[in-house]
């Protein structure tokens, strides 16, 4: 039997399911103290929602299928962006809250893949999480930060689980998002995009957030993980990818 072709990080963040995982890792961000304070007093996602959505796609595309050029022009801005972002217990150039992030952009990535394809074969398993290095990389993350293989990280994600907290600020901040987070346009979107959210984090993350789920949702959620894919992959593939090629051209129009 052949081997099946090689999944790098670009097959991946192509295509525009990603965003139906964007909640589930904004949630796995916030449940990291430090950073769940820094986004939750800083951040301009209630105030500029679009703003913030291109800046974060933006990142996601510079890193996983931009130039070297793109992805020097999107640290410049992220940095930038990141000076005022600090206090009591945070800062975003704090490279361990930074790894984090860059982890669950990894991790979150893989989630939609395995959803709207099936299993990341073993021969792409490693390569494609050396690859997702990057997302630190860009930033101020070492290599040498990472757990050195994709089983080590699967352990080190396990144990970082006993370090993540929810308090009232950060909880409140999410629960605004989810209500109000995104350019009105795109409001009516919301409540499926909250629905998978809330179907994508496990149980102990959805208590500290205090979100429910019901047996209803369940049997939903069940119906939605087999009709997505299928009309997903109707789609055409200008379609899929046009919010890849849109948020790189004005990544590329910030840079000129």
């Amino acid at each position: 039997m052949p081997n099946p072709p090689p999944v790098r990080l670009a097959d991946i963040n192509i295509e525009s399911y990603i965003f139906f995982g964007a909640g589930a890792a904004v949630a796995w961000q916030l449940a990291d103290p430090g950073v769940g304070r820094g986004v939750a007093r800083h951040s301009q996602t209630l105030r500029r929602p679009f703003s913030r959505l291109r800046a974060t796609m933006s990142y996601i595309y510079a890193v996983s299928l931009g130039t070297d050029e793109d992805r020097a022009t999107i640290a410049r801005h992220v940095n930038r962006a990141h000076v005022p972002v600090q206090g009591e217990g945070y800062s975003a150039f704090d490279r361990d809250l930074q790894l984090w992030v860059a982890a669950t952009l990894y991790r979150g990535g893989l989630e939609m893949y395995e959803l709207f394809v099936g299993p990341v074969p073993e021969s792409s398993r490693e390569p494609l999480y050396q690859e997702a290095w990057a997302f630190g990389r860009t930033l101020q993350v070492a290599d040498e930060q990472w757990p050195p293989t994709a089983d080590a990280f699967d352990g080190w994600w396990e144990s970082r689980q006993l370090e993540l907290r929810v308090d009232e600020e950060v909880r409140a901040y999410l629960h605004a998002v989810l209500e109000n987070g995104a350019p009105w346009y795109l409001r009516p979107a919301l409540p499926l995009q909250a629905f998978v959210m809330r179907a994508m984090l496990p149980p102990h993350l959805r208590q500290m957030f205090a979100l429910p789920w019901t047996p209803a949702d369940e049997k939903r959620w069940q119906r939605f993980r087999r009709w997505a894919p299928r009309l997903y992959w109707l789609q055409p593939r200008w379609l899929r990818h046009l919010p890849a090629r849109y948020f790189l051209r004005k990544l590329r129009q910030l840079g000129e």
